[in-house]
């Protein structure tokens, strides 16, 4: 860490998710940092719940001019775990995709996303890409409806990267502001990201 950067809390029993920030930025400067980033953006494209943002922040934090690298790392992650996605949509939906459909209660809004890819086509994918709803259900659906693999590959690249470079850059240009601020509301930031994920499964249970 450079001499900006604020002492992690020393509370003898810190919050979990304080923890968690504590002990993801110091992986900042560590290569293990980034294979953990590329692992856990590839996962959440196709199965695992938790978004790769979290570890991308505490990364950029730790090493604002390695911003953009990391948010490369993550995009490519999360792009090819999108791939993973469709394959498991394509090939494995009953015995893999399903329950993974069915722990976000995903089955009706899979029949919205065919309207979508329908009616939009390469916007829908890129729609999916960048809100909060989880994008593991859009790349299984994609892979279950046979959508346009190069469209949907396409609409990834852009989607995710626009979302993870926009997060490393306002880190990169604003620099050691952006991790006092985080530092010292660091709180309030996460139960807003909270509700963000909590917003989005909700979105994604009760679209008609």
């Amino acid at each position: 860490m450079n001499e900006t950067t604020p002492a992690p809390a020393q509370t003898k029993n810190p919050h979990l998710i304080r923890r968690l920030y504590d002990w993801t930025i110091r992986w900042a400067d560590r290569p293990g940092g980034v294979y953990a980033l590329f692992l856990l953006a590839f996962a959440e494209s196709s199965f695992f719940p938790i978004p790769p943002d979290v570890l991308l922040i505490a990364l950029c934090v730790g090493a604002p001019t390695k911003s953009f690298r990391f948010a490369l790392v993550c995009t490519v992650g999360s792009v090819l775990g999108g791939m993973a996605g469709y394959g498991i949509g394509y090939w494995g939906y009953e015995a893999i995709g399903k329950p993974i459909v069915d722990a976000y209660h995903g089955q009706d809004v899979m029949l919205k996303i065919k309207s979508w890819y329908d009616e939009y086509g390469f916007w829908g994918n890129l729609a999916a890409a960048v809100t909060p709803i989880p994008y593991k259900v859009f790349t299984i659906a994609s892979g279950v409806f046979q959508f346009d693999f190069l469209q949907f590959t396409v609409a990834s690249v852009v989607g995710r990267g626009l979302r993870f470079f926009v997060v490393a850059g306002l880190i990169y240009w604003v620099g050691p502001r952006m991790k006092v601020f985080i530092e010292k509301y660091f709180d309030l930031l996460a139960i807003a990201g909270m509700i963000l994920l909590i917003g989005g499964f909700v979105l994604l249970k009760y679209l008609k």
